[in-house]
C-alpha cells in the first residue's frame, strides 16, 4: 500500500501503527505490512489550503502519488480527510486505485442502519461538497454539520493543537459539546472527519456513536492488501 502522509505526521503515525497492529493480528505475531509512504511538508500544504491555492497543493499531492506508483505501490491512501478534495485529480494522474476515506466510513455507518449523520472536521471538509456529497450520493445519508461558530472552533482546534500533537481538556469539552449539539439536532452518529480528531476524542467521551475515519480507512487498507495477496 502507498500512503501520502505528513498531513499531518501525527495522523500518519496513527495509520502506521493501526495498519501494522491489524496486520499482526490478522496474520501472526511476526507479520508487518508492506508500506510505502511519501510524507509531504505539512507547512506548505497548510499555507496553500488557507490561501485557497489548491492548484499548488494539487501539484504536491499528484507528485507524491506518482512517486508511490513508481515505487511499486498497488493502491494509494491519502492520509487526510481534507486532502480528498483533490482525490479526483490524483486518480486522473496515476493508474493505480485510490482507496477513498469516505467509502469504508460510509460502509461502516450503513451497517448500523443510520441515515442522518453529523460530520466534524476542518472547515474545508465541513463546508465543502467533496466529502458530504460522496456520503450523500453513495450511501444516501443526510449529513449535518455544526453551525458557523462551532465549525470555527472545530477547525481552530485542529490547526492550533491537534496537527502538532497537542490536546487539552478544554478542547475536549468543546468537542463533546459540539457532538452533543449535533445529536440534539438529529444526528444518529458523528463522523470524526479529520484524521487527528481521534487524538482528542474517543467513544468513551460521549454517548453519541462515533465513527473514526482514521481507523476505518487504515483497516480497509489492510483488508484490501490481504485480499490481494
Amino acid at each position: 500500500m502507498g500512503l501520502i502522509g505528513g498531513l499531518s505526521w501525527e495522523s500518519s503515525a496513527e495509520y502506521y501503527r493501526i495498519i501494522n497492529e491489524a496486520t499482526r493480528n490478522r496474520l501472526g505475531e511476526l507479520y508487518s505490512a508492506k508500506i510505502l509512504m511519501f510524507s509531504v511538508n505539512f507547512a506548505e500544504i497548510e499555507q496553500y489550503q488557507h490561501l485557497g491555492r489548491w492548484d499548488l497543493a494539487t501539484q504536491i499531492m499528484v507528485d507524491a502519488a506518482k512517486r508511490l506508483e513508481s515505487g511499486g505501490a498497488d493502491f494509494i491512501l491519502i492520509v487526510s480527510n481534507t486532502m480528498h478534495l483533490l482525490a479526483d485529480e490524483i486518480e486522473q494522474n496515476v493508474s493505480i486505485p485510490l482507496l477513498h476515506i469516505a467509502d469504508p466510513t460510509g460502509e461502516a455507518v450503513q451497517q448500523q442502519e443510520i441515515t442522518r449523520i453529523g460530520l466534524i472536521g476542518t472547515a474545508f471538509t465541513m463546508e465543502g461538497d467533496f466529502y458530504k456529497k460522496r456520503l450523500q450520493d453513495r450511501f444516501g445519508f443526510d449529513v449535518i454539520v455544526p453551525d458557523a461558530d462551532d465549525r470555527a472552533i472545530v477547525h481552530s482546534i485542529i490547526y492550533q493543537e491537534l496537527v502538532t500533537g497537542r490536546t487539552s481538556d478544554s478542547s475536549r469539552q468543546e468537542y463533546k459539546r459540539i457532538i452533543e449539539q449535533l445529536a440534539q439536532n438529529g444526528a444518529q452518529c458523528v463522523i470524526l472527519g479529520c484524521t487527528e480528531i481521534k487524538l482528542l476524542i474517543k467513544q468513551e467521551d460521549t454517548q453519541t456513536p462515533l465513527f473514526d475515519t482514521t481507523t476505518l480507512h487504515a483497516l480497509a487498507a489492510v483488508d484490501r492488501a490481504i485480499t490481494a495477496t
